[in-house]
Parts: C-alpha cells; sequence; structure tokens
C-alpha cells in the first residue's frame, strides 16, 4: 500500500523539517518488506478564502484532487479517536490486507476540516484533544508512521 502524506501549509527548511524527513526516511525503509511504501508528501498552501467554512472547503477539495481513486483515506483531526500506536499499526495493517493500494493520512488547515469530508473518511484519529502547531503534528504523523512499521516487524523500537 502506497502512504502519502498530505499537509495543508507548508513546512519551512529548519529542524522540525529535518525530523519529519529522518522519520519518514526511516519509514521508508523499513515499510517495504511490510508492503507499506512511503510515496510522497504533498503541500498546499493555506486557503485565503474570507470564512472559515470556506477555507476547510477549498483545502477540502484540493485533498480531493490529491486523492487516487479507490485510496483509504484517514484524517488527523482533534476530534478524532485517539488510537494507541498499536492501534495505529492495525489500522494500517487493515488497510492493506483489505487489499488497499493507496493511503493519504492528511493533515488540515488551521480552521480544521470540512465535515463533508471527515464523513468521508475511513478514519479520523486524534493525537489528543490538545490543539498542537502544525509542524509538530507532521513530526508527529512521520513518526507514528515509522513507529507502525516497527510494531507490525515485532522490532523493539516500540515498548509495550
Amino acid at each position: 500500500m502506497r502512504i502519502t502524506l498530505f499537509a495543508v501549509g507548508r513546512l519551512k527548511a529548519g529542524p522540525e523539517n529535518e525530523l519529519s524527513s529522518r522519520y519518514l526516511d526511516r519509514f521508508a525503509k523499513a515499510g517495504s518488506a511490510l508492503g507499506l511504501d512511503f510515496a510522497r508528501t504533498i503541500e498546499v498552501a493555506e486557503s485565503r478564502a474570507s470564512t472559515p467554512d470556506l477555507r476547510k472547503k477549498e483545502e477540502a477539495a484540493q485533498l480531493a484532487r490529491a486523492i487516487p481513486d479507490g485510496a483509504a483515506l484517514i484524517l488527523l483531526d482533534e476530534r478524532g479517536k485517539t488510537p494507541d500506536s498499536p492501534g495505529f499499526a492495525d489500522l494500517l495493517a487493515r488497510l492493506r490486507d483489505d487489499g488497499r493500494r493507496d493511503l493519504v493520512l492528511a493533515i488540515g488547515g488551521a480552521d480544521g476540516l470540512d465535515p463533508e469530508l471527515m464523513a468521508k473518511a475511513d478514519a479520523v484519529i486524534s493525537f489528543g484533544r490538545m490543539t498542537w502547531p502544525h509542524q509538530l503534528v507532521r513530526i508527529m504523523a512521520a513518526e507514528q508512521l515509522y513507529r507502525a512499521v516497527t510494531i507490525l516487524a515485532g522490532h523493539p523500537y516500540h515498548r509495550s
């Protein structure tokens, strides 16, 4: 299953970008043996629409254009379910084992995600009820992808 990380907002050069890239590189190297391949990161600019609802709709339209046909969609949102790391790994494995060729893991913009998009998602998950800066969410998503493959491979990186 090819996994794409989609993000509203660009991650500038610096330590956050370096750390995110490091985890995505680790994921790419470890995931292939498990049928989880890192495809790419797609960054889109935040909408400049005049209202939050319009901004969410415009950003959702950009995401919709980036989703391959038949792809699974996991959205990151503070109102989503809060799986533990093994639960997230199981979700990825289940989607892979169900024959999904592609998965898009999406981080919305500052105003959140469009409700219509959330209704179409295979899963909406949260890294907790607190609000996190976009840069940290990118790092956390990258690290959790890497952690998921180590869990599925039985590697000792994740300690239960």
